[in-house]
């Protein structure tokens, strides 16, 4: 299947680690210009070095989505050295915790909702009179399984993942008659460096093993994951790029579930 996406320029925001990634990597291996974000300029130069020795095209920019300075910088950066970006993934995105919502102060609130939602804002902001120029893009908004059926813990977390849904879907509607197709992919129990930690901390706290944890975790707080299994990053990112490629040019406003069955609704 010929995805068409080898001449695309994609941003990748949150692009350094976990999901954010292997997103990148995905659209690297598929020949993709590719330009990730992160605030850890380590973890940049790791991930810059994996894709280079790929044979991919990556250009690496430290940010932070919560300056505006630094969103205008990343999207010129971009622009200064592939003259377009095609392909949007807004990835990045903060937890702070499984806590209940009498603990979570107002600042807290604050503090999460300006990454995950008010991030999000800035960068597609900036990036869309570049995509109605061209008359075409791709946007792709990492949303959770938790913003549709959220957890009773976490309601800062949550309430955020379900305005990016909401805000993907009045995009869809706003820009598709030029070209721009918008998308939430919302993942579930993806093994991520962040998620294996805690599984770990669990195991030693239980005196169990790795495995027996995941199978308690999914047990106890994801009774519905049918495949009775963590999901890869590697599968999230086949379909981030499935939803940027030409093969999926009716497809808008949809929020595609990666969950392996854990939303019980339809």
């Amino acid at each position: 299947m010929d995805l068409n996406i080898n001449d695309k320029t994609v941003l990748v925001t949150g692009g350094s680690k976990g999901i954010g990634k292997a997103i990148a990597k995905a659209f690297a291996e598929e020949g993709a210009n590719v330009v990730i974000c992160s605030r850890g300029i380590e973890e940049l130069n790791n991930t810059k070095k994996e894709i280079e020795e790929m044979g991919g095209n990556i250009h690496t920019v430290q940010a932070d989505l919560t300056k505006q300075e630094d969103v205008d910088y990343l999207v010129s950066s971009a622009i200064d050295r592939y003259q377009k970006v095609d392909i949007l993934v807004n990835n990045a995105g903060i937890a702070s915790g499984f806590d209940d919502f009498e603990s979570i102060d107002i600042e807290e609130w604050k503090s999460l909702f300006d990454v995950n939602v008010f991030g999000t804002v800035r960068v597609t902001k900036a990036v869309i009179p570049y995509m109605r120029k061209n008359k075409y893009g791709r946007i792709i908004n990492i949303s959770s399984e938790s913003g549709v059926q959220p957890d009773p813990f976490m309601p800062h977390y949550n309430a955020s993942k379900a305005a990016l849904i909401n805000f993907t879907k009045s995009l869809s509607k706003a820009y598709a008659s030029e070209g721009i197709l918008v998308n939430t992919v919302s993942p579930a129990f993806i093994m991520t460096p962040l998620l294996e930690d805690m599984l770990k901390g669990l195991a030693a706290k239980q005196n169990v093993d790795f495995d027996t944890a995941v199978q308690q975790f999914l047990k106890e707080n994801r009774p519905h994951v049918e495949l009775k299994r963590p999901g890869t990053v590697k599968e999230v990112a086949s379909t981030v790029v499935y939803l940027a490629s030409e093969q999926a040019s009716f497809i808008n406003g949809v929020n595609l579930r990666v969950d392996g069955g854990s939303v019980a609704s339809q």
